[in-house]
């Protein structure tokens, strides 16, 4: 990509990339393009004036915002608005099935996540003929699958009303142009629990504000230039050795990530922090806070334990303030000391994944990325709770999306070299272990994390079980509106 890119526009990027598709349901149906490519092209380019641009995401989310800041002030529930958004995304392989063969520029993507699943921690071992096979995951991960058409909206009908839609555009000829491989569902949780996930945590806190795109960013949120989501723009490391048609797009981790939630309480339950003036409870909420690095509520955790400074009346460092945690002025506003783990364990899931102050911000900036997942399954019934055991029937987790512009500096280099590694973040003296919640080893052994207990900051606490269990995935290309128009589809 030895020319200079277009001029910046928004509408030329799918709508998940960089503003995220608004959603209470979502649907990702895996595919493989059948052997009749010609009619699959054709139909893409009827399906493409139905894939959602990033101003029409941007829309959608402002209408929502306006209508829960009418209702706030009528005093009434918010009223739901029915929205529907569609995109679509292509493997290494579906390139491949459509004839497209330029080198895109990225090792990790072309070699697939099956191949990379060793290398993750997936649980799993080495076959004879020298490749990984990871034993949690579904057998349709292990299928060739060519691309995921993402289809989201306000409502699971919404969103199998648009699915139909699409159904009618890829069998509108004599072929179907494709076949699905599998279809996942997700949904957020219900009520006052629609923004967290599964373990009860706020999520989707400290994305990046992408220049250009997030013109007022909350304070304490970081900004990152375009390329680091978007290939070809500045600072994306590759862009001259990408086609010109990868200008814009973005690559897309999928996981399919399983949630042992009962099994996690009862950790937790079992072994509380002892501190003076909390209950067991309080203790056991406390251990939760410091391996994943914030309270339930968002909020992040206190500057130390005799500093009450950054928080609200009444804030006391030993318990959450959901008020707090979900003002997005606030709960993002913080950096870390590079020197302590006294206010949040150096393995702590939130400063493994986004190290903040540990490291020169220029260095993270390579490795930031936008997540763009939602949940699914129920919630956990009054059997699984007492027993503390997952019932097979009730399988609950994160149907987790991220983009980046190389997934060896994004998701990759996460789960490998931060999430994995019980060595970083790299500190004199201490040895911080692994990540609690997505950290991973497929060799023998238990995972440790150290630092969680104020009251023993060097003490060791063993982590029974993998709590978060990766049943799959695959690593796709989400091409520009004007790469599925001129490069993907056909119209003749």
């Amino acid at each position: 990509m030895a020319l200079t890119p277009p001029p910046f526009d928004p509408a030329n990027i799918q709508g998940d990339i960089v503003a995220g598709l608004a959603k209470k349901a979502q649907h990702f149906v895996f595919f493989q393009i059948d052997d009749n490519v010609d009619a699959f092209r054709r139909s893409l380019a009827m399906l493409i004036p139905i894939i959602t641009t990033t101003p029409q995401a941007l829309v959608q989310r402002q209408k929502i915002a306006l209508m829960k800041t009418a209702a706030k002030q009528r005093g009434t529930p918010v009223q739901t608005l029915t929205l529907a958004a569609v995109n679509i995304a292509f493997s290494q392989a579906g390139l491949g099935k459509l004839g497209i063969t330029e080198d895109i520029g990225d090792t990790v993507f072309q070699q697939g996540q099956l191949s990379d699943a060793g290398n993750l921690g997936d649980s799993g071992a080495a076959t004879g003929n020298g490749s990984f096979d990871p034993d949690q995951w579904l057998p349709a991960f292990k299928e060739t699958i060519h691309g995921v058409i993402l289809i989201a909206g306000d409502s699971d009908a919404t969103v199998t009303a648009t699915r139909q839609q699409i159904e009618t555009i890829f069998s509108s000829g004599q072929q179907a142009g494709l076949h699905e491989i599998l279809t996942l569902t997700g949904s957020v949780r219900p009520g006052a629990l629609h923004a967290h996930e599964h373990f009860g945590f706020l999520d989707s806190i400290s994305q990046p504000a992408v220049a250009g795109i997030d013109v007022k960013p909350n304070p304490g949120q970081e900004a990152v230039r375009q390329g680091i989501i978007l290939c070809g723009r500045d600072g994306d490391l590759s862009s001259d050795s990408r086609p010109s048609w990868a200008v814009d797009g973005s690559f897309m981790a999928f996981r399919y990530l399983a949630q042992l939630v009962p099994e996690f309480d009862t950790f937790l339950k079992n072994n509380p922090i002892q501190a003076i003036g909390l209950t067991p409870e309080q203790g056991s909420e406390l251990l939760g806070a410091r391996l994943v690095g914030r309270w339930k509520s968002g909020k992040f955790l206190p500057h130390s334990f005799a500093d009450t400074d950054r928080a609200p009346i009444d804030l006391t460092p030993l318990q959450d303030n959901p008020a707090w945690g979900t003002d997005p002025t606030k709960n993002d506003n913080f950096q870390y000391d590079p020197n302590s783990e006294e206010r949040c364990p150096f393995a702590a899931h939130t400063r493994k994944t986004n190290p903040r102050s540990d490291l020169d911000p220029e260095f993270t900036e390579r490795h930031r990325i936008l997540r763009r997942g939602i949940q699914f399954g129920p919630e956990v019934t009054t059997a699984e709770a007492d027993s503390g055991t997952s019932d097979p029937a009730n399988a609950r987790g994160l149907l987790f999306v991220c983009y980046q512009s190389a997934l060896a500096d994004g998701f990759q280099f996460i789960q490998q070299s931060w999430a994995n590694a019980i060595d970083f973040p790299d500190k004199p003296g201490v040895l911080p272990g692994f990540d609690a919640i997505i950290g991973q080893t497929n060799e023998d052994g238990v995972r440790t994390i150290n630092g969680v207990d104020p009251n023993n900051p060097g003490g060791t606490l063993s982590l029974p079980m993998q709590w978060v269990v990766p049943k799959g995935g695959e690593y796709f290309f989400s091409p520009s509106i004007q790469a599925l128009r001129t490069r993907f589809s056909l119209t003749t």
